[in-house]
């Protein structure tokens, strides 16, 4: 996989399974691609060179059956542990918040940047559980997502405005593994509301 610092990642949403995109910036060539099925007891993800899978690039996988604050290891093309993620279920109350983990150890802690987008995407949520007679259409909050460590940027994951899910993931930190990076912004979106 390129080692690039910034990727354009698409979804497209079909009846059974989330299908996820990733090209350079420009839109150009697929350098990863990614199904998530959809209603899982187990959250699993494989990261494929293309959409024709020819080769496996990494993946992740839910230590145990749906549990709101799952961790979820992430492995490389050779089936060893690159990383994992976790959501922090307590401190995602008001904003969400993610905690990746990589290979030698260091944790970086992601969050939504703007605590407002947050408040106001969790109302919404609220107001369609709350009414459902009344069909809410579903708003495309833009939400941005910064992982920090020690004070210094990692990676980044920006919602784009727009009808389709696109999001623009730049990392941060050359050191960064790209397949840790890119399963950490696709379980953004595929478990983001769990």
């Amino acid at each position: 996989m390129e080692q690039l610092s910034e990727y354009l990642m698409t979804q497209k949403i079909t009846p059974l399974v989330n299908r996820y995109v990733i090209t350079p910036p420009d839109g150009g060539e697929v350098l990863a691609f990614a199904e998530q099925k959809r209603l899982a007891l187990k959250d699993e993800l494989t990261l494929w060179n293309g959409e024709d899978r020819t080769r496996k690039l990494g993946g992740f996988k839910a230590r145990q059956v749906i549990d709101f604050g799952a961790t979820y290891d992430v492995t490389g093309p050779d089936g060893e542990s690159v990383g994992a993620f976790r959501k922090d279920a307590k401190a995602s109350l008001v904003r969400s918040t993610w905690h990746l983990t990589e290979r030698a150890g260091a944790t970086t802690v992601g969050k939504e940047r703007s605590v407002g987008v947050a408040l106001a995407r969790r109302g919404w949520e609220v107001l369609d559980l709350v009414v459902p007679v009344i069909p809410v259409p579903p708003v495309p909050f833009v939400y941005h997502f910064d992982f920090v460590r020690e004070g210094q940027p990692v990676l980044s994951v920006e919602r784009k405005w727009g009808i389709r899910d696109r999001y623009v993931i730049r990392v941060q930190d050359p050191s960064l593994d790209r397949v840790l990076a890119l399963c950490m912004a696709v379980g953004l979106d595929a478990l983001q509301s769990r």
